[in-house]
């Protein structure tokens, strides 16, 4: 592992940052000054000190972002043996759980993680982190309609936060709409359509937070980098 990252990993500071306490000549590895980028650490052996203070790794997580497909449950096991997201992770992988979840019929963004601290703290509504929808949905989405959606509207006697709505395209078949929502109540979005009079097509989600899909191909999985983790657990009040 290459220094600057073992730093970060310790809690040092940023990679960034990092990089610039390495090249100041404060960090050692096994009793020698390092100032080269690069240089390779064997977390399991090497001693490294900062500022004459040894520092190791925080308890390691993995974080990884899957693009769900349609027809695969949101669970590690599924009593009626249906396809779910541990049919889709490599050979050996660790044991990760789902951040919040999607519907059997919802593909899109879920997050899998062991980290518990980051799970509670996307979850917990006290961060009102944005989850946000392409929805297709029958029938022209008329402007009134769209408003309501952002204004809440009454589901189960008690009405849904403001969310944010953006007419991509419509027609009298069909709109296609993004939606997003700080909420997570049972197929909320699906419901919301409904009570404005259009059943929902399909729906993906496409972001959670700073998260994005991007290019990741359906059904495939792929660890964080190291930004977008430390963009999650900033917008989580969690240190990076």
């Amino acid at each position: 592992m290459r220094l600057q990252r073992y730093l970060a990993q310790c809690g040092v500071a940023s990679r960034r940052k990092c990089e610039e306490i390495i090249a100041s000549g404060r960090v050692t590895v096994n009793g020698e000054q390092i100032v080269q980028m690069g240089f390779e650490v064997d977390e399991e052996k090497d001693s490294v000190t900062v500022d004459g203070k040894t520092v190791t790794p925080v308890m390691l997580h993995t974080y990884w972002l899957m693009h769900k497909p349609r027809g695969v449950m949101t669970t590690l096991y599924d009593p009626q043996g249906r396809k779910t997201i541990v049919d889709l992770l490599p050979g050996g992988a660790p044991r990760l759980f789902p951040v919040g979840r999607l519907d059997y019929d919802t593909s899109g963004l879920l997050l899998l993680t062991d980290d518990g601290d980051l799970s509670f703290a996307l979850m917990h509504p006290r961060h009102r982190i944005y989850k946000t929808y392409c929805a297709r949905i029958a029938g022209k989405l008329m402007p009134e309609e769209a408003q309501r959606l952002r204004e809440g509207l009454p589901l189960d006697g008690r009405m849904t936060a403001p969310a944010k709505v953006r007419i991509l395209r419509s027609n009298a078949i069909y709109s296609d709409i993004e939606i997003a929502i700080r909420e997570g109540r049972n197929r909320q979005i699906r419901r919301m359509c409904e009570a404005v009079g259009h059943e929902v097509v399909s729906l993906e989600r496409t972001a959670m937070g700073p998260l994005t899909l991007g290019t990741l191909p359906i059904g495939a999985v792929r660890p964080l980098t190291d930004e977008e983790l430390r963009q999650i657990k900033q917008v989580c009040g969690l240190h990076a």
